[in-house]
């Protein structure tokens, strides 16, 4: 699943707009999935979904860095284990969520308005 930057997800609050609690709840079955998020710089980090903010920021949990090393060295990726991280969603490239095909598609599905 890919998550445009400029749309904001609320993941507090109680309004009783269906559209917004259809958000929440999609952002709900992301909870502590693993995810793939690539920032603009190159690297690449992979972990367990955490949560969002209304600024789209991402934090992921348990998570590792991969990055592209020099051609001389025997792997052409490098990677290190972070932990706990908050991406940035002006930093953001892509973000794609392990999960199976059809529930991609159920999360990239929306309401008709």
């Amino acid at each position: 699943m890919e998550h445009e930057a400029g749309q904001p997800v609320r993941v507090q609050g109680g309004s009783s707009d269906g559209l917004e609690s259809d958000r929440v709840s999609r952002v709900r079955k992301l909870l502590f999935r693993q995810m793939l998020v690539g920032i603009k710089d190159g690297r690449f980090f992979l972990g367990n979904f955490y949560c969002i903010d209304k600024q789209g920021n991402i934090i992921l949990q348990d998570t590792v860095e991969y990055r592209s090393t020099r051609r001389s060295s025997p792997s052409p990726m490098e990677q290190r284990c972070i932990g706990l991280i908050l991406i940035p969603s002006s930093c953001r490239t892509s973000c794609h969520v392990d999960c199976s095909i059809d529930e991609q598609l159920s999360l990239l599905s929306l309401p008709e308005t």
